[in-house]
């Protein structure tokens, strides 16, 4: 009988042993640590947890989750601007209330705030999936359904004062919000810098309409426990499983659409119960600017004709137009695009009028993109922006946009909509009322009916048959070249790059795009680099990676990282083979090579880089680094900057190679250090030689020497003597330039003496002087003095302005 207890038991045990490390209360003066992923608080019934949650591989954001779901589903966060590093971080409670997200470093990412004089004596997470920070006698503090994200639980209400901001999986914070507007109506808008647009509920329609009520003292809106939605303006709705005993969730997601969600406990996934838009496309900026959303069936996005993506890995971006259009004299024609409309921006509205009189209005109209028109009743509204684009079978009428005459476009390019999917065949089995057979010499005779019926038939099923066949090998194909666009028609460069991206090639095909690997353009510690040519002509750059020991599925989800990063000064991850023993990378080719060769050549060659293309180089090189460090999905380090990964386009543009292999070549480290130095010696920041954790500041170190070979043209190890560390050697040149930096008037005369002397003295001083200050900040022994990527492109950007501004000056 004991056998039958001993599982019991040790369940028992176990559950005993989970609940020890976590929390239910946080008392003032204790913390919660980062490092210990069951250092965390709980709901008294489960149902929620508070802690530390895991964004990326050294990224942390302190979140509240419901603790049993298939996939982790965040209801709020503190930190999501500011992630905190994976070592040392900690949320620590004080005497006074507050309660503060702390980074490795003991810096205050985040703190909530407290106006009051009780003292705390404790944090709890309530059933309800409330964090407070109660004072005595049971005062709340704080509490964080004051202060939501892009979610409201049930019994939590939104105010004039709070509002719902929408985030994708990695906390980013999105393009929307939904919020009180000034005529106290619950809203969703569409953010864009400064300056915000209603979106729902229509803002053609009149309050009457929307059956609303205006104006009211009182601001509120209450999300009940039985899945009812009731605003203090009458907005009103309900879950279609109205009722108790189901967990619930509104949120705004990423897409801008505000969806109430039920949660099915047997699997722990969500359902859509209730929803602002039942058609994606309808959401204000899907698309961007020149964008145009298409039902694929799903919703997708595709370019305006004579338009180009802009960044592949953000849609909202929209598109950028391939053309110039001028008011003088050049010749205009008008694409149309048949039940497509770019929704806004009309600059007025007219009403009876004729199509040609439409066009001739905007052509007249320097500031006019195009128009929609209607036939049903001559509506014609001229655009001054192509934004808001959506394409659908619904929608009755046309837009007309306005390109120049000479700009081909093909059919192909003319996006629109397939909500209900390809229909390569018709259906065979259903009679055809299209297709009769009546001829009017045929007998009368009641027998010759079924004769003419079974020859038809018959030439009927060979037709349905061969077309089939057709349909199937036409869609083999499509899958095979990895080009099925999912119904989506349009075909021009940058929406394929969307569909097409990051895909898996075999070896074969790696193989025969570099005939079997003979061009080889560069090698490095991380492997061999060859030119090759892809199926659809494009020209890549194929990596052959060395010591890469993980499996292939840990390898992929690396990868799929990797192919999410999109930025202009970043090479592009085109996509991957991990056929057998091979793990290539295939990336997008770069035509004047590593910036070494170029910098550090003899006096002979082809290229010298005048002061403005160094200054460039500079800052997309810090924009680059920038993106990595605080902007992209994922928190990259890069570990490894020099003149080497640095590669120059044909206009010079730099574009920084190698990202993201440190994690790659790294699968054994942990999370708190890398676990064997990465990096060129010359280019190591302390860190790697010391016990410091390495943070996105040994990339700043890096871009410090860098900027000081740009300076000088030249190696800064190339002064050292054989006997002497690069580093000492280092050292010295930034005591040298460091006291330099000190003298006034007119010993700045060493600034010219530094520079590279091919530039035969022609540089911009105060850009040179910043570029300079920069250096020796980054190269600080101590990380913490050293300032982050954002702040570089700030000065640099700043200086850059500043010269642009002198420079039209004394030309006027």
């Amino acid at each position: 009988m004991g056998t039958h207890f001993t599982p019991l038991l040790l369940l028992s045990l176990i559950h005993l042993l989970s609940g020890i490390s976590a929390h239910e209360f946080l008392l003032p003066g204790t913390s919660l640590s980062v490092e210990d992923s069951s250092d965390t608080l709980n709901s008294p019934n489960g149902a929620f947890t508070c802690g530390f949650n895991n964004i990326s591989h050294n990224a942390f954001v302190f979140s509240i989750w419901y603790t049993s779901t298939a996939e982790k589903t965040v209801v709020w966060s503190a930190n999501h601007l500011h992630p905190v590093y994976s070592w040392g971080s900690e949320v620590i409670l004080d005497t006074d209330g507050r309660l503060a997200v702390k980074d490795y470093n003991g810096q205050p990412v985040w703190e909530n705030h407290v106006n009051s004089s009780s003292s705390a004596e404790q944090a709890q997470l309530l059933d309800t999936g409330n964090l407070i920070v109660k004072g005595q006698g049971d005062i709340i503090l704080w509490q964080s359904f004051d202060s939501p994200t892009d979610t409201l639980l049930p019994n939590q209400n939104i105010t004039a004062a709070t509002k719902l901001v929408s985030a994708n999986r990695l906390l980013v914070r999105g393009n929307y919000s939904f919020r009180f507007d000034d005529e106290h109506l619950l809203t969703l808008f569409h953010d864009r810098k400064d300056i915000s647009f209603i979106y729902w509920p229509d803002p053609n329609t009149n309050i009457w309409a929307k059956q609303r009520n205006s104006f009211q003292t009182t601001t509120i809106g209450v999300f009940d426990s039985w899945g009812h939605f009731l605003g203090s303006d009458n907005l009103t709705f309900n879950a279609t499983d109205w009722g108790l005993g189901v967990m619930r969730r509104l949120t705004l997601d990423y897409d801008g659409n505000l969806r109430l969600y039920s949660l099915h406990k047997p699997n722990g996934r969500w359902s859509v119960t209730w929803m602002a838009f039942l058609r994606t496309c309808s959401v204000r900026g899907l698309c961007g600017m020149n964008g145009i959303c298409v039902y694929t069936p799903r919703p997708a996005c595709a370019c305006a004709p004579g338009h180009e993506i802009i960044d592949q890995s953000e849609r909202s971006k929209g598109c950028r137009p391939k053309f110039n259009l001028s008011c003088d004299g050049q010749e205009i024609k008008f694409v149309k695009l048949p039940s497509t409309d770019f929704r806004g921006f009309d600059q007025s509205k007219y009403t009876v009028v004729s199509l040609r009189t439409c066009k001739k209005m905007c052509l007249e109209d320097c500031n006019c993109k195009g128009f929609f028109y209607w036939n049903g009743d001559g509506s014609c509204y001229p655009k001054s922006f192509l934004g808001g684009g959506v394409t659908s079978p619904q929608l009755t009428g046309s837009i007309y946009i306005k390109l120049p005459k000479a700009l081909q476009v093909s059919r192909s390019s003319i996006p629109h909509s397939q909500p209900y999917g390809p229909k390569y065949v018709p259906k065979c089995g259903a009679k055809n009322n299209n297709f009769t057979v009546d001829f009017l010499d045929k007998p009368k005779s009641s027998q010759s009916g079924p004769k003419y019926l079974y020859f038809y038939g018959f030439l009927s099923v060979i037709f349905c048959v061969e077309v089939i066949f057709v349909a199937l090998g036409y869609w083999f194909i499509l899958r095979r070249e990895g080009k099925q666009l999912t119904g989506v028609w349009p075909a021009e460069i940058g929406y394929e790059m969307i569909t097409n991206h990051f895909r898996r090639y075999t070896y074969a095909e790696l193989q025969n795009a570099t005939r079997k690997f003979k061009d080889q353009i560069g090698r490095g510690a991380s492997g061999f680099v060859y030119k090759g040519v892809l199926k659809d002509k494009r020209a890549v750059a194929v990596k052959r990676l060395a010591d890469i020991n993980q499996g292939e599925e840990e390898f992929q989800h690396e990868l799929s990282v990797i192919g999410r990063i999109y930025h202009m000064n970043l090479v592009r991850v085109w996509g991957f083979c991990t056929d057998g023993p091979h793990r290539i990378l295939v990336l997008e080719y770069v035509e004047n090579g590593s910036l070494d060769k170029t910098l550090f050549s003899s006096k002979g060659s082809h290229i010298l880089l005048e002061w403005n293309k160094r200054f460039k180089i500079a800052l997309g090189v810090a924009k680059g680094l920038s993106y990595l460090h605080h902007e992209c999905l994922e928190w990259v380090i890069h570990c490894d900057l020099k003149p080497e990964n640095i590669l120059l386009d044909e206009k010079l543009e730099p574009k920084i190679t190698d990202f993201g292999l440190a994690k790659l070549l790294n699968r054994g480290g942990s999370n708190k250090s890398v676990s064997r130095i990465h990096g060129t010696r010359g280019y190591l920041a302390p860190e790697w030689v010391s016990s410091a954790p390495i943070t996105a500041k040994v990339d700043v170190y890096s871009f410090g020497v860098v900027l000081l070979e740009l300076l000088k043209g030249a190696r800064v190890s190339g002064a050292s003597d054989a006997d002497e560390d690069v580093e000492m050697v280092l050292g010295r040149v930034i005591r040298m330039l460091a006291e330099n930096l000190m003298l006034d008037g007119g010993e700045q005369l060493w600034i010219a003496d530094f520079i590279d002397s091919r530039l035969d003295r022609k540089f911009d001083e105060v850009q040179a002087r910043t570029m300079v200050k920069l250096a020796v900040s980054c190269v600080e022994e101590d990380s913490r003095k050293r300032p982050t990527m954002e702040n570089v492109v700030q000065m640099l950007l700043s200086v850059d302005e500043a010269s642009g501004i002198v420079q039209q000056y004394s030309t006027s």
